[in-house]
């Protein structure tokens, strides 16, 4: 089997600012309505085994680590009062899904991926999302990432490429060029270039020599903490809790609400192949 495991966060920032379509409801609903139709066509196309990770709340235990961690501030209101009801569409939709509060939607996405790929039943795991954070989960061919706008999938070859460096290194190579996304600078002078030779050299940055940094070190090993995603979350047990067996009771109204009520029949025609 192949698992599926999303973005929910991102795919909502997507259809937000990239996409633009939908129906005309009261609140606007589009961008989730937009997600909602994305999980549909990948049911629709044979997706079995799925788990959307969201952003319940923007905020995390980072914020107590870094002040100008991102935060929820400058989120357009129109898009951040879609964020819960997307959850509870999905969850109507019968797809397993994981609201984040203390910890990201990225630190949920690294624990599933996790879990899933110690089940040997499972054949490959696609995390869908271009973050960059994520590289860090991929393994060799069997856990890759999946660049929904690109068409781009992503093995450890494809990381090494992209970044310079392997997987097991992206939370270093992140603390060295920083991410902006996140809102945290890196080490002043520091390029993806010079980042990835001095990790070629050294390894990881605490193996890094005391002047290599020039006096940075800490502020290096503190981006480093907040770039490690926590995969040690017990999202599941068990890689059929990912199974999707079908819509529940209310999604009608769900998608009756979300001014798509078509979502309904088209999932309808879905076989459910047999456990």
């Amino acid at each position: 089997m192949i698992v599926h495991l999303i973005d929910g966060t991102y795919e909502l920032f997507r259809h937000f600012y990239g996409i633009r379509r939908g129906v005309k409801v009261d609140p606007p609903l589009g961008a989730a309505l937009g997600v909602l139709r994305t999980v549909t066509h990948m049911i629709e196309t044979g997706a079995t085994h799925i788990g959307v990770a969201t952003d319940h709340i923007v905020e995390s235990f980072r914020n107590d680590l870094w002040p100008h961690y991102k935060t929820g501030e400058g989120i357009e209101p129109a898009l951040f009062s879609q964020f819960h009801p997307l959850e509870e569409a999905l969850v109507a939709m019968g797809v397993v899904t994981w609201p984040m509060v203390e910890l990201e939607a990225d630190d949920a996405l690294a624990s599933a991926a996790r879990i899933a790929a110690a089940d040997t039943r499972v054949e490959k795991v696609c995390i869908w999302t271009p973050d960059k954070d994520l590289a860090q989960c991929v393994v060799g061919e069997r856990v890759v990432q999946v660049d929904r706008k690109s068409g781009q999938i992503r093995d450890e070859a494809g990381v090494k490429a992209k970044f310079g460096v392997e997987p097991q290194f992206i939370a270093d190579y992140l603390a060295l060029v920083g991410d902006s996304a996140d809102g945290y600078p890196g080490i002043a002078g520091c390029g993806a270039k010079t980042a990835a030779r001095l990790i070629e050299r050294y390894g990881p940055i605490e193996a890094f020599p005391p002047d290599a940094l020039g006096g940075n070190q800490a502020s290096a090993a503190l981006f480093k903490t907040l770039s490690v995603l926590r995969a040690d979350e017990p999202l599941f047990a068990n890689i059929d809790e990912l199974r999707w067996t079908g819509v529940t009771e209310s999604f009608g109204d769900v998608a009756e609400r979300f001014g798509d009520p078509a979502l309904v029949d088209r999932l309808a025609k879905v076989e459910i192949p047999a456990a």
